[in-house]
């Protein structure tokens, strides 16, 4: 087993001090929230970031409720440090999981979230799905976690938009993750076909998500709005049995009349 935390989060010692501070763990988790169907958990995270996250006993999150279905899945193979109900979870505060919390927040300061790992433990950074801070809320904790001189730690788990990615053929070498489009259809035209112009100017893949209800929604725009000859990628359900990855031309979508269902979670990508 490798070095990763205990729960005790007596890990290391600041220069000039002498209490041992604890880390902030970002702990990934499986990509099957809100699916019909789920994936076995030990098939898409390590034995060693499912042993951290059981060791662990704080935790920032965007979602107490799933964090404890994350919790409760994880104590079905290895046991918990402390009971669900004894563990303490911090939701973060709903404009910053709302609105994102790259930039500044009014009123908030998180700093304050990891007052458990100044005093020793382990804090653990959850977000519903994937990588915590990465196309979901938690930079800022991070930020204040390096703010405050303690070591970060990314564990191990599924990110879906260097998946979809990888599998899309489309440049790797060169791509922006750009979020969420408009939800109005004329605006959401206009930023794909600005997003088309420069995939097809620089070579850059653009990568984007969406809630799952709108994805038809999205496919309509997308077939409308783009070039027949434009390299369309979508990728949905990864990691589940269901998975379903498709990279063709936008003529070859229309042709096939096929497209992501609106219960599944989707990454869209684009280029040459």
């Amino acid at each position: 087993m490798s070095a990763l935390p205990h729960g005790s989060g007596q890990n290391s010692v600041l220069p000039g001090t002498t209490a041992a501070r604890g880390r902030l763990l970002l702990v990934p988790t499986p990509l099957d929230f809100g699916c019909a169907s789920t994936s076995p958990i030990t098939e898409v995270l390590p034995q060693a970031t499912l042993a951290a996250a059981a060791q662990t006993t704080h935790w920032i999150t965007e979602n107490a409720k799933s964090t404890r279905a994350f919790l409760k899945r994880v104590g079905e193979h290895m046991p918990l440090a402390l009971p669900l109900q004894q563990q303490t979870i911090t939701e973060l505060p709903r404009a910053v999981h709302k609105k994102g919390d790259h930039g500044s927040t009014p009123g908030f300061d998180a700093r304050t979230l990891l007052q458990a790992a100044l005093q020793g433990h382990d804090v653990a950074l959850v977000s519903e799905a994937g990588m915590p801070a990465v196309a979901d809320p938690g930079s800022s904790v991070v930020r204040a976690a390096h703010q405050l001189g303690l070591n970060v730690l990314p564990l191990v788990g599924p990110v879906s938009l260097l998946l979809a990615l990888a599998a899309s053929g489309l440049n790797g070498q060169n791509f922006a993750f750009v979020g969420y489009l408009p939800q109005d259809a004329g605006e959401r035209a206009a930023r794909l076909k600005q997003l088309e112009t420069l995939a097809l100017k620089t070579g850059q893949t653009q990568l984007w998500i969406e809630t799952p209800y709108r994805n038809p929604a999205m496919m309509g725009t997308l077939l409308n709005a783009l070039q027949a000859g434009t390299r369309l990628a979508v990728a949905s359900g990864l990691t589940l049995a269901s998975v379903r990855i498709i990279s063709r031309s936008v003529a070859d979508w229309k042709r096939a009349g096929d497209g992501p269902d609106a219960d599944t979670p989707a990454v869209f990508a684009l280029g040459a």
